[in-house]
């Protein structure tokens, strides 16, 4: 999973960027610039994970990981309206991270959060207009020069330009956004987004909106999760309850980018490894294989599985398989959040 944060300048994206990748994180590309673009792999904490690491004692245990990426900064972040910069580095990954600024800077004119997240809205949609009508352009010589388009493409295109045109981003239609066959355009407004509310630190409040969108939202305190992300455990603590923050940025940003890329784990158990697995839900037990690994796809014989849940309560795998809650599952088997899964295969 790779989301990318995006923002227009002064919202706080680098200090965001710092909040959530400090605590937990694992810098794969080195902090620079702004011209610089920055990876951060953070550890999803999951308390299964640990449960299960204490019962069968591993040599190594693996938490799910996410990748945030903070791309560079160039003249179209600054209002050009140019399908380049930081929004062509945004097109690869999974989803977005919207920070939109609500605190007040000095430095700068007063926050517009609603306005601020439109423009940024408006100009992916502009973009993703201009893919279109190049393709529709090109399908167009096509058929001059006799060559038969797909006409399932030409349909799928034209419901998208026909959105888009209207001012209205293609994740509001999910079938649309979703379908196979535009995967390669990358369209920026078909992609899940995030909105990311960057408020002062004192300030706890939500967002008023006059036109709330239809997409996921958290309030953060940026320069505050970022100045308690460096610091120690005690440390941390006074300024946890002076400022009331039940729960890090960074896990609630976390579980927000899995409610938003409709994630799930499944577990893979033993004495070598204790490992998470995030999937997308709804996917069968022989693609859940291939993410383990290729050769067990393709070897793929059965899938022995127990719910977590029944495991805890029951206090072991011999105790749950007496009990009959270990089952043995074929390759179609819609893998649920929580499963511990032993797959059987021969290659």
């Amino acid at each position: 999973m790779k989301l990318c944060i995006i923002g227009l300048p002064q919202a706080g994206k680098t200090t965001v960027f710092a909040a959530l990748t400090g605590a937990r994180g694992e810098k794969d590309s080195p902090g620079g610039s702004r011209s610089d673009t920055r990876i951060g792999t953070v550890m999803v904490f999951d308390e299964r994970i640990d449960f299960l690491s204490e019962m069968y004692q591993p040599k190594k245990t693996a938490q799910a990981r996410i990748e945030y990426f903070l791309p560079a900064e160039d003249r179209a972040s600054k209002g050009s309206r140019a399908d380049g910069g930081f929004l062509t580095q945004a097109r690869p990954c999974d989803a977005l991270v919207h920070v939109v600024r609500n605190f007040e800077n000095p430095a700068t004119s007063p926050a517009t959060p609603e306005k601020d997240f439109l423009k940024l809205e408006e100009e992916m949609i502009f973009n993703d207009l201009v893919v279109v009508e190049k393709r529709m352009e090109r399908l167009g010589l096509d058929m001059k020069r006799g060559k038969k388009p797909d006409e399932r493409e030409i349909s799928l295109l034209a419901s998208c330009k026909e959105l888009l045109e209207s001012g209205t981003a293609l994740r509001t239609d999910p079938g649309l956004a979703g379908d196979p066959l535009l995967k390669g355009f990358t369209f920026l407004s078909g992609k899940p987004e995030l909105i990311l509310i960057n408020n002062d630190d004192e300030d706890e409040a939500p967002l008023l909106w006059k036109r709330k969108p239809d997409v996921a939202s958290l309030v953060v305190r940026g320069r505050l999760e970022m100045d308690i992300a460096s610091m120690t455990n005690e440390e941390a603590e006074e300024f946890i309850e002076a400022y009331h923050i039940g729960e890090s940025a960074l896990d609630r940003v976390i579980r927000s980018s899995y409610g938003i890329l409709n994630r799930i784990s499944f577990f893979t158990v033993g004495s070598d490894e204790v490992k998470a697995w995030p999937i997308p839900a709804g996917i069968p037990a022989l693609e859940a294989a291939g993410e383990v690994h290729s050769d067990i796809s393709k070897g793929f014989i059965r899938a022995e599985v127990v719910a977590y849940e029944d495991l805890k309560s029951l206090g072991g795998f011999q105790e749950a398989k007496k009990a009959g809650l270990v089952r043995l599952e074929g390759k179609e088997y819609v893998v649920k959040d929580g499963d511990i899964i032993n797959f059987r295969f021969n290659v």
